[in-house]
């Protein structure tokens, strides 16, 4: 699933259900030991796909340890991203030579809490998706919106050390399953699928 909307020569790997008993190297465990268990089994699937990712790259076997802000530390030269929600994890990676980076995100496909959009969206993205939701009223376009935010996010900081807020970048989503997204002083570009009740988005940052 996640596949479709990554580009020529990223490498993807998925799973989904329950997430299963998975083995992590002494470095991942240690990072996760405190957490309870639910995470912890989350964190280890997600590693599981990160190795099957990796694995299809090409790239060594080894620890994937999460970094200051939880994001995922990639053998040299690889870029990457991993994602997970309820029944689903993901993980996309590829050269670095080839992109600057990559960000994912899943959700389910549900509408956002009560309230939460306000902390997401500013009023020009609040308008758009009022327009969407009048035009496809089935498609819940505060969470693809949110869910979009996340992945350009997970692309933006391992590159940058810089963690913007959900509200400090604007995106316009669209209908035909693109988004844009200004974070001064770049412009980045995603693509987003709605399946078997998920959103997945995705953002690949060129050179």
């Amino acid at each position: 699933m996640i596949a479709d909307i990554l580009p020529a020569g990223v490498v993807a790997a998925e799973s989904f259900g329950p997430p299963g008993a998975w083995k992590l190297y002494p470095g991942e465990a240690a990072a996760i030991a405190t957490a309870g268990p639910g995470r912890r089994a989350e964190f280890a699937a997600g590693r599981a796909v990160a190795r099957a990712a990796l694995a299809g790259l090409g790239a060594p076997a080894g620890p994937v340890l999460p970094g200051r802000a939880g994001q995922p530390q990639w053998p040299d030269g690889v870029v990457g991203s991993i994602t997970h929600c309820a029944g689903y994890r993901a993980c996309a990676v590829t050269l670095a030579r080839d992109l600057a980076a990559i960000g994912i995100d899943a959700e389910p496909c549900l509408a956002l809490a009560d309230g939460l959009l306000a902390e997401v969206a500013g009023a020009a993205e609040r308008a758009w998706l009022a327009e969407l939701s009048t035009a496809s009223p089935g498609v819940p376009w505060d969470r693809v919106l949110f869910c979009a935010k996340e992945a350009v996010y997970k692309a933006w900081y391992p590159r940058t050390g810089q963690r913007p807020g959900l509200r400090s970048m604007t995106v316009q989503v669209a209908a035909a399953g693109t988004f844009a997204a200004a974070l001064p002083p770049a412009s980045l570009t995603g693509r987003w699928l709605l399946s078997g009740g998920l959103i997945v988005t995705a953002v690949s940052v060129p050179h």
